[in-house]
Parts: C-alpha cells; sequence; structure tokens
C-alpha cells in the first residue's frame, strides 16, 4: 500500500514537472524567438495614421496712427480667419429605428420630425441632414448617443469686416483656393499643408503625436490701415449717393515706400456671401485690374519729361489759340478755353491741353517715350495682388504726331490706378519709383518675413521734381477756385477729366467722364499720396466731384496722424 501511495506521488510530480517545463518553453518561444512579431503586432494595434490638412492662415492689418503710415504695431484688426461649421450626417444602415431617431433629433435641431424621416428614408446609405452648426448645438448633439449619427467639422473663412476691402482682399472660393486679391495672390501660402497625423492608443485613450511639426498655413498681415480704408469707403458711398458715380477708386500710399494704405472700390460686396452675387464682375478689383485713360492727371509726366531733358522751365512761355490742327484732326481745351500766353505752371493751374501738347513737342519722340517707360507705364508695378493687368500702348509707340500729342494729355494712351499712382510716388519722393505692396509681414509660428520696399535710383533730377513741385502746389492753392486746398498746409496734385472711349474704339462716348484727382502732402515733405478716380460723375468736371474727395480724405489723415501744419494760416489771411 505504502509503495503504491509513493508511486502516485511520483507520477503527478512528473505530470507537474512536464507541464511548468512545457509552459516555459512555450514562454521562451512567444517571449525571445517571437518576440519582434508580436510586438509589431502589438503596435499595429495601438498606433493609427490619418490624413489631415493644417488650418488656413488668418489675413490681419494694423493702424498706422502712431506710426503716420510706417510699419509699426498699431491696434490690429481680423479680416479673415477661420470659422467652425459643423454638419451632422446619418449612416442610414446602423440606425436600428429611423421614428425614434428622428423623434429624439428633431428636439435637438431645426428640423421636423417629418423631414429628418423624409431625408433618411430617401437615402440608401448616407444622408447629410444639417449644416452650419454651432459648438453649443453641436454638444447638445453628442449626448443623445444616437447610434447611425456622425458629425463633422468642416472650417469655413470669416471675413468679420464684411464688405472692408472686398476686392482687395479677394475671398475662399468653393474648391478651398484662393480667388482674387490677397487671398488668391497669396493662397499657397495661406493655405494649411497636407500630413499625416500619428495617434497612439493606451489604456483605452488615444492622443496625437506631439512631435509633429506645425501644418498651419502662414497668417497674413496687410500694409492697410483699418481706418484710412474705412474713411475711403465711406467717401466712396457718400459721393454716390451725391453724384451718382458708376463707381469708384482711391488708392492711399506712402510714397517714399510703395505702402497701400487704403485700395477702395464702390461698389463693394459683402466677402461672406460672394456666392450670392449674381455679377461677377463686381469681384474685379479696379484699381489693378481695369485700364482707362487717365486724361489731365497725365500732364505732370509731360511736364516731367521736359523740364528734366532742360527744354522748358516753369516759366517758359507759349501762346494758346484755344486748338491745334494734325491734318484731319483738331485738339481742343476743355470747353474750348482760349488763354493766350501762359506759362508753363499756368498750364498745369489751368489744365490747358494745347499747353501739354507744347510741352511734349520740345522733345524727341522716343526720349518722350522713353520717360513713360521709366514712370512704369508699359509694364506691371508688381503689386503683390492677383490679376494685375496692364497695357503695351502699342498703339502710341507706334503713332503719329497726333497720337504723342493727344497721350500728352492723358488721351489715347491706358494705364490702371495703380500704375498712375505709383508714377506719382516718384514725383512725390524725389523721383524714385517704388514697388506698391500690400502685404507688411508673413508669419508662421515663431518666423517673421518682413517686405522690404523695392526703390530705383532717381529717374529725374532734384532739380526736376523741386520745380514741378512748386507748379502743382499753385495747382493745389490756384487752380480750379482752391477747392483742394486744406488751410496750413502745402499740397501738390492735379486734377483730371477724361473722356470714356466707345466699346468699338472709334470715337469717345458723348456724355460719359472720368474724373480723377491725385495729389500728396505736405508738399516738401510727403507723407501721403492719394489717388481719387470716380466714373461719370453728374457734374461736368473733378474740381466738383474726385476734389473735395480729395481734400476731405487728407484732412482725415492730417488729422488722424497729428501732422504739424506747414504754416499759420491765420497769419497768412493777415497778409
Amino acid at each position: 500500500m505504502k509503495k503504491f501511495a509513493n508511486w502516485r506521488v511520483n507520477t503527478v510530480s512528473i505530470l507537474i514537472f512536464l507541464f511548468g517545463a512545457a509552459v516555459v518553453s512555450r514562454l521562451f518561444f512567444l517571449q525571445i524567438v517571437e518576440r519582434k512579431l508580436f510586438e509589431a503586432q502589438a503596435l499595429g494595434q495601438q498606433v493609427g495614421f490619418s490624413s489631415i490638412t493644417g488650418s488656413r492662415g488668418e489675413i490681419l492689418c494694423e493702424n498706422s496712427q502712431e506710426t503716420k503710415g510706417k510699419k509699426g504695431s498699431g491696434e490690429v484688426k481680423s479680416l479673415a480667419i477661420n470659422k467652425d461649421s459643423w454638419t451632422i450626417s446619418a449612416n442610414v444602415s446602423q440606425i436600428p429605428n429611423k421614428e425614434s431617431f428622428a423623434e429624439i433629433l428633431s428636439k435637438n435641431v431645426s428640423e421636423t420630425k417629418e423631414q429628418i424621416l423624409s431625408e433618411i428614408n430617401g437615402a440608401d446609405l448616407y444622408v447629410v441632414l444639417k449644416r452650419d452648426l454651432l459648438v453649443s448645438e453641436i454638444d447638445k448633439i453628442k449626448l443623445l448617443n444616437l447610434k447611425g449619427l456622425s458629425w463633422q467639422n468642416t472650417p469655413e473663412r470669416f471675413y468679420p469686416q464684411g464688405n472692408l476691402s472686398s476686392q482687395a482682399l479677394g475671398f475662399l472660393g468653393g474648391e478651398g483656393a484662393g480667388q482674387y486679391g490677397v487671398e488668391g495672390y497669396y493662397d499657397e501660402i495661406l493655405k494649411g499643408k497636407s500630413g499625416v497625423k500619428e495617434e497612439k492608443s493606451g489604456l483605452g485613450s488615444i492622443f496625437s503625436d506631439s512631435s509633429q511639426i506645425s501644418l498651419d498655413g502662414s497668417d497674413i498681415y496687410l500694409t492697410i490701415d483699418y481706418n484710412i480704408q474705412f474713411q475711403a469707403e465711406a467717401l466712396l458711398k457718400k459721393v454716390k449717393e451725391k453724384l451718382d458715380i458708376e463707381s469708384g477708386q482711391i488708392i492711399v500710399m506712402k510714397p517714399d515706400s510703395g505702402r497701400i494704405l487704403a485700395m477702395a472700390n464702390f461698389p463693394s460686396f459683402d466677402l461672406n456671401s460672394f456666392s450670392k452675387e449674381k455679377d461677377l464682375g463686381i469681384f474685379q478689383n479696379s484699381a489693378v485690374q481695369k485700364l482707362f485713360e487717365p486724361g489731365s492727371i497725365m500732364k505732370p509726366f509731360t511736364m516731367a519729361s521736359a523740364l528734366n531733358e532742360g527744354k522748358i522751365t516753369p516759366d517758359s512761355t507759349y501762346v494758346d489759340t484755344g486748338s491745334l490742327k494734325y491734318g484731319i484732326y483738331t485738339i481742343h481745351n476743355f470747353a474750348n478755353e482760349v488763354y493766350d500766353k501762359q506759362t508753363m505752371t499756368q498750364v498745369l493751374e489751368n489744365s490747358i491741353n494745347t499747353g501739354a501738347v507744347f510741352a511734349q513737342e520740345q522733345i524727341p519722340h522716343n526720349i518722350f517715350l522713353d520717360y513713360l517707360d521709366k514712370f512704369g507705364f508699359f509694364e506691371k508695378t508688381g503689386i503683390d495682388l492677383q490679376g494685375e493687368v496692364y497695357s503695351r500702348n502699342d498703339l502710341l509707340k507706334n503713332g503719329s504726331n497726333i497720337n504723342f500729342a493727344t497721350a500728352s494729355f492723358g488721351q489715347g494712351i491706358e494705364l490702371t490706378p495703380i500704375q498712375i499712382a505709383t508714377g506719382f510716388c516718384a514725383i512725390a519722393n524725389g523721383g524714385k519709383l517704388v514697388k506698391p505692396y500690400i502685404v507688411e509681414k508673413i508669419v508662421n509660428g515663431k518666423d517673421e518675413s518682413i517686405t522690404k520696399p523695392e526703390i530705383s535710383q532717381p529717374i529725374v533730377s532734384q532739380q526736376t521734381i523741386s520745380n514741378l513741385t512748386s507748379m502743382l502746389i499753385n495747382v493745389v492753392d490756384k487752380g480750379f477756385n482752391s477747392v483742394a486746398k486744406v488751410p496750413g498746409y502745402y499740397l501738390a496734385g492735379k486734377t483730371g477729366t477724361a473722356q470714356v472711349p466707345l466699346k468699338n474704339g472709334k470715337g469717345y462716348e458723348p456724355d460719359k467722364t472720368i474724373q480723377s484727382f491725385v495729389g500728396y502732402g505736405p508738399a516738401f515733405n510727403p507723407q501721403f499720396l492719394i489717388l481719387v478716380k470716380l466714373d461719370n460723375p453728374k457734374v461736368p468736371k473733378s474740381s466738383l466731384s474726385a476734389v473735395p474727395v480729395f481734400k476731405e480724405l487728407a484732412q482725415y489723415i492730417i488729422n488722424y496722424w497729428k501732422i504739424p501744419p506747414d504754416y499759420d494760416p491765420a497769419k497768412i489771411d493777415k497778409k
């Protein structure tokens, strides 16, 4: 009996030993031999990858009250930002009870039970139930725990200022691409980059890999001053009400650098509702995308050419007979006025067409063309906005005496408002051509890229600029009844009233004009330059339309920047 008991104990011990050996062998195989395989399988269960796209960069601007139009850090305004917009959808096959699903959901969204049921029953697999939901609404919907219901965040572009600077800003189109203006030109810089997001799970939680670099697009700060832009747009609306203009543009620049402080268009549109616009032409930024014949604002460039060549002085005289004949063509002064003997200064003061022709005829055609080229009139300015246009003006380049005669006072030559404004900056800043720009800096995280102004060598002499500025001061002080004059300040400028070519290119509209004024100030130390262009105001000349707009905006900027006066108007009045 004792031997039998020992046998049983020995047998059990052997079995335990064999079982333990098997377990140890299996653990050795799993943990040592097949370790890498199971590590890979475990990692596959814990790590996932999904494609993501970074957020689009924002567009902002800063005011320039303290810096007087120069680069600085003023109050920041958001012009284009990203706004969350949630969408809820249903996977029809996963809904256990459609009646109950529709009833519960209808109590939490602005849809009836019947509407939700209709959408679910009308779909085979997947249906979008509601768009443009707020975060607060989504938070409530998540708590419902409705099987088959899902939600997605689809960020939308939002423009907090509505209509402000709409053509210059542009917008984000339905395909997620920037269109027009800054949004179009800087689309690659603004848009977020695509990448892969790594997700790891552990103990039931999911978290993303924090080592991943940012995929967000860069933020862009414009040179636009919100307050000056707002004022310019308000003035265009005001002149629409008063003179019923068809359209209009105002450009404000820093003449020494080319910074765009305002670029206003009328009519404008609401950037948040651009898809509702029926006339796609309203998206066009006429300041850089529309050619026009500038009229008499061209005369200072004609004078600059002849002055710089030493062929005239401000006091040079000629005798005006009221008209000039070129074969079958006759050139007249505005309103057929006859001025008799006049100086070149008086030619600008009274805006005499025949006087501009006289100045142009003092230099050869090729030299005149060379100066127009130097002022940038045969090429794009290079402004950083989408879709800038220009004219080669081949008709003038290959033209005869009559073509050069009319070009001297701004007819038969096509330019954009930004070309004219940029050319005038060269007159204001001492003779240097600047490249206009609208983006001040680009910011991505801690990286910051600041635009450096591009300024040419002088294209005309300092003496030419000094003489021309004095002549343009006389235009403001003595011309058109001194309507543009701001007491205490010397301002320089020129009016323009141009005809509108017929669409067939043969002649001009009998009852339409483009009226403009370009001026800068203070004249001897220019801080700002303003171009005002009004299409077909219901008055005969620019001194009644564009000039008052210039004066009001110039006065606003002088007050806004607190520019000290050039002289005491009270003392001048006593004299």
